[in-house]
């Protein structure tokens, strides 16, 4: 377990003119907690590749953690502090929305904000870069296709109540209504719920074809438990925009079926790129490692991300990165990306749980009007 200590620096941790230091901003604790772990690693393993191949504009790029699993805004203190003593250059990492929108306020204007975890979409502060997905390139195409393969047009939202799930079921209910469909019913829930009693009621009552997952972490986990021991698994699909294998893991094969999910990385693609960074990361971690999935992954390419932004502006100001920010592209585990308005471009997939994996069944097309 991770200690609630929300960050210390090390002792050999220097802020010089030889090193550019970077805030990792990942839970240590709360529902997020469960995959902190690997989004460390992940972070971990793409800034020693990147010092392998001569750091970042000649500097070492260093990474102080950051427990992103408080309190938004008792972590927007602890960030803006790191930067307004000059001790980071920049700031990335997975953390909650409600996080994001406290941080970027505070420092986005002072320097690079990479924001790896998928999101509801619509952030513009200048200065906040995004490598994750987003409802309409994420959920709309999912929601589509299920429709179209799975006959669903009655949707349940669960989530938990802060600004993603209830922002993306505001999204979702356009989809549905877009593939010829409705919700059907909708529950919000804290942070760190343990009891879906009465929610399962309400997903039985209302009857639903699918519920939407909008639940972070150890919260899904104890959901996908509970769902199944309801015997509703056996008459609902679920699909999820925030499920990786960790957390497969955690909820058990027997609570697993008929669960999607949908993201930009799975650890059972077979491309090259997904294959290398595998590699490389057994080779660092070891086979023991936490597993790799989008959210941990996502780190990897926010420091990538982050590197590239600073190299090719070839400064730190935060304003003459802005203006280069449309002719960045990097090259990691998801392939060659770009930038489009400060966000990455990048493929979809739909996967389906087999078991504590997933089998990706396709790559979504993303809407005409966003292409």
């Amino acid at each position: 377990m991770y200690s609630p200590v929300r960050f210390h620096t090390p002792e050999w941790f220097t802020a010089d003119d030889s090193t550019l230091n970077v805030a990792l901003v990942y839970p240590m604790q709360g529902p997020a907690g469960v995959f902190g772990p690997t989004c460390e690693a992940c972070a971990r393993l793409a800034a020693e590749e990147i010092n392998k191949a001569g750091g970042v504009l000649g500097k070492e790029l260093r990474l102080l953690e950051v427990d992103g699993g408080g309190e938004p805004h008792q972590v927007a203190e602890d960030v803006e502090a790191l930067v307004a003593t000059g001790t980071v250059q920049g700031v990335t990492g997975w953390h909650i929305s409600s996080v994001r929108q406290a941080v970027a306020p505070r420092i986005a204007h002072r320097v690079p904000y990479v924001y790896t975890a998928l999101y509801e979409g619509g952030e513009r502060t200048d200065g906040v870069y995004m490598t994750s997905e987003t409802p309409a390139w994420q959920l709309l195409p999912a929601m589509r296709l299920l429709a179209e393969t799975r006959g669903v047009r009655r949707w349940f939202v669960v989530g938990n109540n802060y600004v993603w799930p209830r922002h993306t079921a505001r999204a979702a209910r356009r989809y549905a209504r877009d593939a010829r469909g409705r919700v059907c019913g909708e529950a919000y829930l804290p942070l760190g719920t343990d009891d879906f009693h009465d929610v399962l009621r309400r997903i039985e009552h209302a009857d639903a074809d699918a519920v939407l997952m909008l639940l972070v972490g150890s919260d899904a986990i104890r959901f996908n438990r509970a769902f199944a021991a309801s015997g509703l698994d056996q008459r609902c699909l679920r699909l999820s925009t925030l499920m990786d294998e960790n957390m497969l893991l955690g909820s058990g094969p027997e609570a697993t079926a008929d669960l999607y999910s949908t993201a930009g990385f799975f650890a059972s693609l077979a491309d090259q790129n997904t294959m290398d960074f595998h590699g490389q990361y057994a080779d660092r971690f070891g086979m023991a490692a936490p597993t790799p999935g989008s959210l941990g992954e996502s780190c990897y390419e926010g420091v990538l991300l982050l590197a590239a932004l600073i190299e090719r502006a070839r400064t730190l100001d935060v304003s003459a990165i802005g203006a280069a920010a449309d002719t960045v592209s990097y090259e990691g585990p998801r392939g060659l990306l770009s930038l489009d308005g400060r966000h990455v471009r990048q493929r979809i997939y739909l996967a389906e749980a087999d078991g504590l994996d997933f089998n990706v069944l396709a790559q979504l097309r993303a809407p005409h009007d966003l292409l």
